[in-house]
């Protein structure tokens, strides 16, 4: 039996709903199951991995260190979009560097993010057998 690919789409901000919280512990979980997982960040889901969050104004815990850990859970195809960056004024330098290890080579540490367009990452999600939006 093979392994089915999850993709899961965040679209949500980090913090008002629990959408964001929500799924980040779903593809923790399933990638302790050894699942093949990946995360595409689009519409206002990518501010989830935007560089130096600060929540002391609306008194919440900070979870976005938490996205720096996928890489030891074998979570290393993150995709965002380009045109929701560029809608919201943000560009490539605003994303959190993820890496993970890559085994293959040498355990070199290798960017886990991939900012591509609406194009590109319309055709990755039909390669998937599950899309589970948050």
């Amino acid at each position: 039996m093979s392994t089915k690919k999850f993709m899961y789409l965040n679209r949500k901000s980090s913090y008002g709903t629990v959408y964001a919280i929500e799924s980040l512990e779903v593809v923790l979980i399933a990638a302790a199951f050894e699942q093949d997982v990946s995360l595409a960040f689009i519409d206002d889901g990518v501010f989830q991995i935007i560089n130096d969050q600060n929540t002391d104004g609306i008194g919440m815990k900070n979870f976005s260190k938490t996205f720096h850990a996928l890489g030891d859970y074998d979570i290393n195809k993150l995709y965002v979009s380009r045109e929701s960056l560029e809608e919201r004024g943000l560009n490539e330098g605003d994303i959190m560097p993820l890496v993970y290890e890559d085994e293959d080579d040498d355990w070199k540490e290798k960017p886990s993010v991939r900012v591509i367009s609406n194009a590109e990452l319309s055709k990755i999600m039909s390669e998937q057998d599950v899309c589970l939006s948050f």
